[in-house]
């Protein structure tokens, strides 16, 4: 009987020394919370309240902007929409992404591409790259805009802060681009 407890405990040890042996690159990313990190946006909550919470507190626009965040709208597919910030501008109708938990569960994917389909030019439409099927999906998906890194200018802010500001979430996207780059897709 001792035996039989002692092999219990020592694979009960095993097995949580083994949990805490997961290597970094493993974590399971959520959108909203690798958004986040790599644009510098402060915004909380599920990725559909994301335009109207920086409403006041970021800029928001239809232009596409390296660094910013395309919110995307809830949807049937979505219900709790989406965010993914443009890691660079192809054109004025097309932008790569950087995104979290998006074709692969939990993955981050470096530069998808992602293009406008609106009938306005205005980014309320768009259509995004697909692991799986490695092209842009058949699925057209809503987007309220894009929300800007750059804090919306406050009455009292003379700006000197915002070149520090702005070079400080340069270095922390470039380590974080860095770092899905590294991810395993």
């Amino acid at each position: 009987m001792k035996f039989e407890k002692f092999a219990a405990r020592f694979a009960l040890v095993v097995a949580c020394s083994l949990m805490t042996a997961t290597p970094a690159f493993a974590q399971f990313w959520q959108c909203v919370t690798y958004a986040r990190q790599a644009s510098g946006i402060e915004l909380r909550g599920n990725a559909y309240t994301w335009w109207a919470q920086a409403e006041g507190r970021y800029e928001r626009g239809h232009t596409p902007k390296q660094g910013a965040v395309l919110a995307f709208a809830a949807s049937g597919k979505m219900r709790l929409g989406h965010v993914a910030m443009v890691s660079q501008i192809v054109s004025d109708r097309e932008v790569l992404l950087t995104h979290a938990n998006w074709s692969r569960p939990g993955r981050v994917e470096a530069n998808v591409r992602a293009i406008d389909v609106s009938p306005n030019n205005d980014w309320t439409q768009v259509k995004v790259w697909y692991g799986p099927i490695g092209d842009l999906g058949t699925s057209v998906y809503p987007t309220k805009g894009f929300i800007y890194a750059d804090r919306a200018p406050a009455d009292s802010n003379d700006g000197f802060d915002a070149p520090v500001t702005i070079a400080q979430q340069d270095a922390k996207a470039a380590n974080l681009i860095a770092l899905a780059a590294t991810q395993r897709f």
